[in-house]
């Protein structure tokens, strides 16, 4: 090895942020307030679905193949997959979906999985937490602990949901889909098509909407969903916002608030698969929210993010999603609650966008739902 790239290896071994990849690897974009450089940081992971921060800037992604990987800040995939995961049905698009770590996680160390699990003859939406060790025989989750279990479970392998979202009162959502039978989401029974409000520990709070109700699930925080696959919680307001699946067209952006209906399958801007008629009774009903925008024809949005850094300061405010079809980012503007401006970037460029996330560095990071997986990491372009 030479003198010159000697000191240019320990140099970057001594930065102290996010180590950049390769020029190679770098993409240039315009945008309409910031010029971009996208860099894949890490690939080769099986279709990667959820993405979560550690306090020291390392991430946690899950494959939805089943597997949880660490990768560091510089973009090194370990090659050791994280053990102690619960049983975890592979089943359509069902798997290893979401992660989130505890608000308090630097002293508790608690973790967060969302999969799709077995229950009674068929499978549904779980939740489990365990504690993250890091001995010498590889990283792994201990104590396990099951928080929660959609019941009942289904034979279908669709629409599982599941994000997961703790709010500044340390409350965690798990967001949910109607496995398929749409007239699950609205029965107040029935925990399918229902976005859930917990403890950390899997308690439900006591003024959750239906915590007093003999008719209803006292953890269901709101009814009427059909397939919600991004949540970020408010920067100022505290509030969840969330994406949503529509059928050929009506994908939503909600907010979510507590005994909200937001209508599936009674109303909806979108249509019934092939052959285009009319779902339910129309777009609107006394009673059942309107979705603070959607999409028409559908985007298929994924994960979901409000852009708070420095790195972007014209995008301070703003939401970002990635979406599965037309395989791009998406930026929206707020005046607000209301989307006053939509911009739309990568298009077909990189893949099916499944996660967006904002890293404590101020940049943005991405995952692309593909057998061989990305994670790209956005930048202000280099001069």
């Amino acid at each position: 090895m030479s003198r010159l790239l000697f000191a240019a290896v320990l140099a970057a071994i001594a930065l102290p942020t996010l180590l950049q990849p390769a020029q190679a690897d770098v993409l240039r974009i315009a945008s309409e307030k910031h010029a971009l450089q996208v860099s894949i940081l890490a690939q080769g992971l099986a279709h990667p679905w959820g993405l979560a921060f550690l306090p020291d800037g390392r991430m946690l992604v899950t494959e939805r193949s089943g597997r949880l990987r660490l990768i560091s800040r510089s973009g090194e995939l370990d090659p050791r997959s994280i053990g102690g995961l619960p049983p975890i049905a592979v089943i359509g698009q069902g798997g290893l979906l979401d992660v989130a770590v505890h608000p308090d996680f630097a002293r508790n160390r608690w973790v967060y999985l969302a999969y799709s699990g077995p229950e009674g003859q068929g499978y549904a939406t779980q939740v489990v937490r365990g504690r993250l060790s890091e001995g010498a025989a590889g990283p792994r989750l201990d104590n396990l602990q099951q928080i929660y279990r959609q019941r009942p479970g289904s034979s279908a392998g669709q629409h599982f949901g599941a994000r997961l979202a703790f709010d500044p009162q340390g409350f965690l959502y798990i967001t949910q889909g109607d496995r398929g039978d749409m007239q699950r989401a609205q029965r107040p029974d029935d925990l399918a098509g229902k976005i859930i409000r917990l403890h950390d520990d899997g308690r439900f709070p006591t003024d959750n909407p239906w915590a007093s109700s003999k008719d209803a699930r006292a953890m269901i925080y709101s009814l009427g969903n059909r397939n919600v696959q991004g949540a970020a919680i408010h920067p100022r307001t505290g509030e969840l916002w969330a994406t949503e699946h529509g059928p050929q067209g009506g994908d939503e952006l909600n907010i979510i608030r507590a005994g909200r209906n937001y209508g599936w399958p009674v109303i909806t801007y979108g249509r019934n698969y092939g052959l285009g008629t009319a779902i339910g009774e129309g777009t609107h009903k006394s009673g059942m929210t309107q979705p603070q925008y959607q999409w028409t024809p559908s985007i298929a949005p994924s994960g979901l993010a409000f852009y708070q850094g420095n790195a972007f300061p014209a995008w301070r405010g703003n939401l970002l999603l990635g979406a599965l079809k037309y395989q791009m980012l998406v930026r929206l503007e707020l005046d607000g609650e209301r989307v006053v401006h939509e911009e739309r970037l990568l298009k077909d460029q990189f893949g099916r966008i499944r996660d967006v996330r904002v890293g404590p560095d101020g940049l943005v990071y991405l995952l692309t739902d593909e057998d061989d997986g990305k994670l790209l990491q956005l930048a202000p372009a280099a001069d």
